[in-house]
C-alpha cells in the first residue's frame, strides 16, 4: 500500500509548459468597480505570455457571494486572448474556500493564485511565469518587500503571528508571504491531494516542499473600495490559521502550564522555608485569591485552545462540502477557437 503520491510524471520543461498551460484563479468579493479594468489587464498578460512562452492562459473568476454587481460584470467579460470561466458560489464562504473552488474548476497545468482587488499586479507575473519555465521551480510566492507603512503594533502583530506558527515546525511558513504565487503542474496536483477541509493555503503551499523560490513586490494601492479585512477578521484569520496547520498553540499552552506549575512549587518552597525559619506563617487570603484567579483563567484559556482545535476535528468528520456553486460558466478565447478551426482545416 502506497501512502504517498508520486507526481514525477508532472515535471516541467520549457518544451512542456506551452501544452500545459497556467490558469489563473481570481477570488471576487464585492469588486465589480475595478473587475473590468483587472480582466484588461489579464488580457494583454495573456498575449504576452502567448507571444513570449506560447503558453496558452485561462482565467477563473470565483465569486464568493458578492452583494454588489460583480457577478454580472464578471459574466459579461469577453474572452479575447484567454479563456474565462465565472464561477460563483451559493454564499459566501470565506477566502480559503474561494480559493479552492477556483483550483478544484482550473483546467490549465499551472495554477496562479491572485486578488481581485488591483494590488496584485499582473505585471509581475510574467517574472513568476519565468521562474516556473526558465529557472524550474514549482512554488514561486510572493511577499511584501517591507512593512515601513504599517504601525509598530500591526508588525509585531504579523511577527509574533509568523513566530507561534513556525514554532517547533518542520516545514516553516515564509515571513510576509501571501496568497499571490504560482504551483508548477505537479504542485498543483499535489495539493489537490491534501484532503483537509479546513485549509490555510500559505502554509499548505509550504508544507508540499519542491523547489520554492521568493519574489519581493510592493502591493498597489486599492483603486476601488476599501478593504474588507479589519482588525478583528484579521484575529479570526490568524486564529485559523493557526489551529488548522499548527499544533502551536497547545505547545504554548503545555508550556504555560509547566511554567505557572513551576512558579507554584516554588512559591511554596518559599512558605514553607519561611514558616520553618521565622516560625511565621505567611497571610494567605490575597495570595490564594491572586493564585486562584491566575489558574483559573490559564484553565480557561487552555480549555479554549483545545476546544479550538476540538471544532477543528468535528468540522472534518462532519466531511461537509467546503464550497457550493451556484453557477458556472465558460468561454473559449477567439484565438484558441480559431487555431482549433485551422488545425481542423489542415487535418481535413
Amino acid at each position: 500500500m502506497m501512502l504517498g503520491s508520486d507526481v514525477s510524471s508532472l515535471s516541467t520543461t520549457a518544451a512542456t509548459a506551452a501544452a500545459q498551460g497556467l490558469s489563473i484563479v481570481v477570488p471576487l468579493y464585492n469588486e465589480a468597480a475595478g473587475l473590468a479594468p483587472l480582466h484588461e489587464r489579464l488580457e494583454g498578460l495573456a498575449r504576452t505570455l502567448r507571444s513570449r512562452y506560447r503558453l496558452a492562459s485561462e482565467v477563473v473568476y470565483v465569486d464568493d457571494g458578492s452583494t454588489d454587481a460583480t457577478l454580472a460584470i464578471a459574466r459579461a467579460l469577453a474572452a479575447d486572448a484567454l479563456d474565462v470561466q465565472v464561477v460563483s458560489l451559493s454564499r459566501n464562504f470565506g477566502k480559503e474556500a474561494a480559493l479552492m473552488a477556483g483550483l478544484d474548476h482550473a483546467r490549465r497545468g499551472a495554477v496562479l493564485f491572485m486578488d481581485g482587488d488591483g494590488q496584485h499586479p499582473p505585471d509581475l507575473v510574467e517574472q513568476l511565469v519565468g521562474h516556473w519555465i526558465d529557472g524550474g521551480y514549482d512554488v514561486v510566492y510572493t511577499a511584501k518587500a517591507h512593512r515601513d507603512n504599517e504601525s509598530v503594533l500591526r508588525r509585531l502583530a504579523v511577527a509574533g503571528f509568523y513566530a507561534l506558527i513556525n514554532w517547533g515546525a518542520r516545514q516553516k511558513i515564509p515571513e510576509d508571504a501571501g496568497d499571490f504565487r504560482l504551483l508548477s503542474p505537479r504542485a498543483t496536483a499535489a495539493l489537490r491531494q491534501l484532503p483537509e477541509r479546513n485549509r490555510f493555503f500559505k502554509g499548505l503551499a509550504s508544507w508540499i516542499g519542491f523547489r520554492q523560490i521568493r519574489v519581493d513586490y510592493e502591493p498597489a494601492a486599492r483603486a476601488h473600495g476599501i478593504t474588507t479585512f479589519n482588525a478583528g477578521r484579521l484575529v479570526g484569520l490568524s486564529i485559523e490559521g493557526l489551529t488548522s496547520f499548527s499544533v502551536a498553540p497547545l505547545r504554548f499552552a503545555s508550556l504555560l502550564g509547566v511554567l505557572l506549575a513551576t512558579g507554584a512549587f516554588l512559591f511554596g518552597l518559599s512558605i514553607v522555608w519561611e514558616v520553618w525559619t521565622t516560625g511565621k506563617q505567611v497571610p494567605g487570603y490575597p495570595s490564594l485569591v491572586v493564585g486562584l484567579m491566575t489558574i483559573g483563567g490559564v484553565q480557561l484559556i487552555m480549555i479554549g485552545i483545545v476546544g479550538e482545535y476540538i471544532g477543528k476535528i468535528l468540522s472534518e468528520l462532519k466531511a461537509r462540502p467546503i464550497y457550493f456553486v451556484a453557477e458556472h460558466s465558460e468561454k473559449h478565447a477567439a484565438a484558441e477557437a480559431e487555431t482549433a478551426a485551422t488545425e481542423r482545416t489542415a487535418a481535413e
